[in-house]
């Protein structure tokens, strides 16, 4: 009976487990996923976007940016250029893991200030 008892529970155990490590790795998903739908640009509308183009029509055609990526986004890219406000996204093109392309826009009195695209 107690050896029983025993392997209930410790299937219990397993099944809990089991199902918060499956829950665990959904979410995980659905976070990268939200972060590629907010972070990446197409390589053409990085192209067709050209310095001097109201700030409003700028980020009309580009996703919000607001991710946990930001961060990592902006390490090892060039300086900002004082008095901008900058979005940092990665391009749509194929490229190696580890080597994505970086789109940087900076925002100044309204136009788009600057544009920059490097590699991390």
């Amino acid at each position: 009976m107690a050896a029983r008892k025993g392997c209930l529970i410790g299937c219990g155990v397993a099944l809990v487990v089991g199902t918060g490590l499956i829950a665990a790795l959904v979410f995980g998903a659905v976070k990268v996923l939200d972060a590629a739908d907010k972070t990446v640009v197409d390589p053409a509308v990085y192209e067709a976007l050209q310095v001097g183009q109201p700030e409003a029509e700028v980020r009309g055609r580009l996703p919000s940016g607001e991710t946990f990526l930001k961060s990592a986004l902006k390490e090892g890219g060039p300086a900002q250029p004082e008095g901008t406000q900058c979005s940092w996204f990665i391009s749509g093109a194929d490229s190696k893991v580890g080597e994505e392309s970086v789109y940087r826009f900076c925002y100044r009195n309204g136009t788009l200030a600057e544009k920059v695209q490097y590699r991390l």
